[in-house]
């Protein structure tokens, strides 16, 4: 059983239908893109999986349940957790405090028990285990740093360390490269293979062809809403039809 089936999904705007009867799924353990076209239909394909639009049609199974429908924290609570395309970060908060926001979910201290100061024992497990991530992306050194003063790439870094401490089973990552010259995206290339390597299955949108061939074991390929293709990255290269809908372009350029 895959750990996600997208299943005939369909999402429609009034008479615009944004994705139409689109099926993938994908196996646990593993890295899939989903690219495609602007206006091809992933983010809007991102946002009902996540649960920020309900399907019009079709089903979202993950682990084995429809969640299709349910609340955006409901389906975090459950190991599906989603990024952004912009950095979503307080930006005059620590880089340490940021993770500790992400691990709210898994805090388990209500408000009442912070208050009267029975929580001491979740605090302090948070706080190491935050510091144990940032470790892990490579920011220990920067944990009592305001995350706005650091660069592009390690604020995207952050972001990853941000959502594992919500403990996703699950990481959908949208457009994760964008704005990353060469060696911040290769980094970025080497710390998702090392989340995969945590047993952390990840579905991406990105369009940095570069990075989605090098990484992916698996493609999807959108176009007008539709599914197009999908294969493994050499299939994908060398289909004509992905190829026309990127207008001849080279896929390692697009």
């Amino acid at each position: 059983m895959p750990l996600l089936d997208v299943q005939g999904l369909s999402r429609r705007f009034g008479g615009l239908a944004a994705v139409s009867d689109v099926s993938f799924s994908v196996e646990e353990g593993a890295i899939h893109g989903l690219i495609g076209p602007n206006g091809a239909g992933k983010t809007t394909t991102f946002n009902v999986i996540s649960g920020f639009y309900r399907p019009t049609a079709g089903r979202v199974v993950y682990q084995g349940r429809d969640i299709g429908g349910l609340g955006t924290a409901e389906i975090a609570r459950r190991g599906l957790v989603r990024t952004f395309q912009s950095t979503t970060l307080f930006r005059e908060m620590t880089v340490l405090e940021n993770v500790l926001v992400g691990r709210h979910l898994h805090a388990g201290a209500s408000f009442l028990r912070r208050l009267f100061g029975f929580a001491a024992a979740v605090e302090r497990d948070a706080r190491t285990a935050a510091e144990a991530l940032l470790a892990f992306v490579g920011l220990a050194a920067r944990a009592g740093d305001l995350a706005g003063s650091l660069s592009h790439g390690m604020q995207r870094a952050l972001g990853i360390a941000v959502a594992l401490a919500a403990e996703p089973k699950l990481l959908l990552l949208d457009e994760p490269f964008t704005g990353m010259n060469p060696e911040e995206t290769g980094t970025m290339m080497g710390l998702m293979r090392k989340v995969r390597d945590r047993g952390v299955t990840m579905l991406l949108v990105e369009h940095d062809m570069t990075a989605v061939m090098g990484l992916c074991d698996r493609i999807t390929v959108l176009s007008f809403g539709r599914l197009l293709a999908e294969g493994d990255p050499a299939a994908i290269r060398n289909s004509p039809a992905v190829i026309e809908a990127y207008l001849g372009a080279s896929l390692d350029a697009a």
